[in-house]
Parts: structure tokens; C-alpha cells; sequence
């Protein structure tokens, strides 16, 4: 699966909402997911994933996997680590030029996030989104909008 060719690290860290997923069996019943990325001064990426589980008045839930750039031309492949020592694939593959709107990817295409720098869109970027994800050849039958409310 093709990554963008080009991410600008400093630029992609920040909050991103968590519009639509395949979810994991952690964003099972996620509601308001934000995944949240710093760089470490050794070029690791600390991330912070919290949501709440079960409604909007649900309890925080928080984890904190670690990113590595595998591929450090583009920037755009990663490992994600939940549990060492492995790296799960993690792909830019989408990324507009202003910096609000991605799409992560997995070479298995078993999940992929669509996120953004607000809890939401407009219906038409939506759509486009979807279509580019339906592109990469996931199960769009899996793909579930995340509940966002702030």
C-alpha cells in the first residue's frame, strides 16, 4: 500500500479526531477518540490515544503506544508499538496539504483511520474520504463513523 510521499513530521504532530475507523478491539464502543502524537528528542513518536468508553459521559480510557519512522525519506511508514516488541504497521496514506485531514492504512488492510484537527467534517470531504478508502480495497461494510461530541 502506497504512503504520501512526503510527511513533515513537526507539521502531523498535534491532536487528530478520530472520524471514522475498522476499529481495533480497544476503539470497540469509543466515543470522542483522539489520537495525539509528539516527537521525542531520539526521533520516537509519543502517542496518546484516549476516549471514552461506552457514551459520551463514559469513562476516559487512555493508552500510550510508542511510533518509530521505518522509513525516514518519506516519514510516512511507521511501526506502532502497543506491546514490545512489536511493531504493528501503521501508513500515512493520505494527507492533505494543509495538515487537517489523514488517513492511516495497514498493508493488511484489516483497519484504517480516518482523522482530522476537528471532531468533524463536512459531508462532502466525508465522502471523499471514503472513496479513497474504498480505493485502497478495504471491507467498507466494516468501516464505522466515530461518534465525536464536544
Amino acid at each position: 500500500m502506497k504512503t504520501v510521499e512526503e510527511v513533515d513530521l513537526d507539521r502531523f504532530m498535534g491532536p487528530w479526531y478520530v472520524i471514522a475507523n475498522i476499529p481495533t478491539f480497544l476503539e470497540k464502543d469509543a466515543y470522542n477518540p483522539v489520537e495525539t502524537y509528539s516527537l521525542n528528542d531520539d526521533g520516537t513518536i509519543a502517542t496518546q490515544f484516549t476516549f471514552r468508553k461506552g457514551g459520551f459521559d463514559g469513562k476516559v480510557k487512555e493508552y500510550h503506544p510508542k511510533g518509530f519512522v521505518l522509513d525516514t525519506e518519506s516519514n510516512a511508514l511507521w511501526g506502532m508499538r502497543f506491546v514490545w516488541p512489536i511493531k504493528a504497521d501503521y501508513r500515512i496514506v493520505y494527507l492533505n496539504d494543509d495538515y487537517t485531514q489523514t488517513v492511516i492504512g495497514r498493508q493488511a488492510r484489516d483497519y484504517v483511520w480516518i482523522m482530522a484537527r476537528t471532531p468533524t467534517i463536512s459531508d462532502q470531504d466525508y465522502d471523499q474520504l471514503l472513496e479513497f478508502v474504498e480505493s485502497l480495497g478495504y471491507d467498507m461494510t466494516k468501516l464505522k463513523r466515530a461518534p465525536q461530541r464536544w
